[in-house]
């Protein structure tokens, strides 16, 4: 990361059309982050954002793809540019304090850890003030609330549903995302923003028995501690130095009792890279590891591996991405634009631009992804001397701590997808002209 402030950064510069639409946006980010619902069960978030779509002009329709809402306003021949945001909250405990913390909190907890509910709350703020400017831009815009990205299969059951069938085609694709860095910031990359991944669920099967007789028993405990620290190998002794690769066991599970040997364990491994090719040839390394692992053990039966998520590589196509940030450089001024160091983390956005055209057939979608600073001024400065130190210490997304300031970043994520949609519709005529 480069070009961090030592210093919180300020409030954008006043603008009374984001003020306006300030109020209501945080309205709706405190409902939606005291009432998050999982992937898949966005029922209520959904009402909330097709409601404040719909009290602004725009032809809604909800249901697409699961909870999908579809906002569409269109305002003259131009352009249609589709800006995207997420509906749903992670599994896990809120653990921030806040008065307005998730009280989705008993044995199946939720949270808005990830910053969806401000992505949503920037949107719906976002579409208000574009809707309430019309005589400053043309074309179409369509506002996306997508389900179930945090199991990345919510894009792609939208595109499923007709999409890019039942609403306008996009020519630009947008969307933004909370990170650490100083809320009144906004980053962009050089390249990729984000890692495609891949996550598989596999299955090492043995053979049961009584802990007193292991060797009448095989046990899928030994092979799977023994498949974890082989597949370690993969990056530190079959992937390059200079080629960024990540492989985590986030998930193992076998038996129930201590004096039992069960019959199966069962891992959960997420792989996450830049390049294609470097997750296809990690993909061939992990099959070849489990698969000799359980032959190595001695087990009756080939382990089962099932691929459960997929997702291509974040970034941003070079024209749009220039012209939004452009925008968000005059916005905001140049030093409050920083650069994004690519990270590790995955998204299932790409599949509505290029990496998606196996899915809805649309040859030339553009696509701009951008990171909205999310921490605030004093939690910022106690965290460290050092902007890498206080990279390191304040709670990131999927962190139960994760905090966003609430104006700073409602401010600055409102005015910084308004200017991008805005950079990417048409200009409107000047008075006058005659066609």
């Amino acid at each position: 990361m480069t070009s961090l402030p030592q210093q919180p950064a300020p409030g954008p510069p006043g603008d009374p059309a984001v003020a306006d639409a300030l109020g209501p946006a945080a309205e709706l980010y405190l409902d939606l982050h005291r009432h998050p619902e999982l992937s898949g069960h966005e029922r209520r978030t959904a009402a909330r954002l097709a409601e404040r779509l719909a009290a602004h002009g725009y032809d809604v329709t909800r249901g697409v793809g699961g909870h999908g809402v579809v906002g569409v306003l269109r305002n003259g021949p131009g352009p249609v540019v589709l800006l995207r945001a997420e509906l749903d909250a992670l599994p896990l405990r809120e653990d921030t304090g806040l008065p307005y913390a998730s009280t989705v909190t008993g044995a199946e907890p939720a949270a808005h850890a990830c910053g969806h509910d401000a992505h949503l709350a920037c949107a719906a703020g976002a579409a208000a003030l574009l809707a309430g400017g019309a005589a400053r831009w043309r074309g179409t815009l369509v506002v996306v609330g997508q389900p179930a990205e945090e199991t990345l299969s919510g894009a792609a059951a939208m595109l499923a549903d007709g999409l890019y069938q039942r609403f306008p085609v996009p020519d630009v694709v947008l969307a933004q995302h909370t990170a650490p860095l100083p809320a009144g910031m906004v980053a962009h990359a050089e390249g990729p923003l984000l890692a495609g991944s891949v996550t598989l669920e596999v299955v090492l099967h043995g053979r049961g028995g009584h802990a007193s007789a292991p060797q009448f028993a095989v046990d899928p405990v030994v092979t799977a501690a023994a498949t974890v620290l082989r597949l370690q190998t993969i990056v530190s002794r079959e992937t390059g130095p200079g080629e960024p690769l990540v492989l985590t066991v986030g998930k193992l599970h076998a038996g129930g009792a201590g004096n039992v040997i069960p019959d199966r364990a069962v891992l959960e491994i997420t792989l996450r890279a830049f390049a294609p090719d470097t997750l296809d040839r990690a993909l061939a390394a992990v099959h070849r590891i489990v698969r000799a692992e359980s032959a190595a053990s001695g087990a009756d039966r080939a382990p089962d591996i099932r691929e459960l998520s997929r997702s291509g590589v974040t970034i941003s196509d070079p024209a749009p991405a220039a012209a939004v940030r452009r925008a968000h450089e005059e916005a905001f001024g140049a030093a409050r634009v920083a650069r994004w160091q690519p990270s590790t983390a995955t998204e299932d956005f790409p599949l509505l631009g290029p990496a998606g055209i196996a899915l809805h057939g649309v040859p030339g979608i553009g696509a701009a992804y951008w990171m909205l600073g999310a921490i605030g001024p004093e939690q910022w400065a106690a965290a460290g001397a050092t902007a890498a130190e206080r990279l390191a210490a304040v709670p990131g997304n999927h962190s139960s701590r994760f905090r966003p300031h609430v104006r700073l970043t409602l401010e600055t994520g409102i005015r910084a997808l308004a200017v991008a949609a805005r950079a990417c519709l048409a200009a409107p005529e000047p008075a006058g002209r005659v066609g």
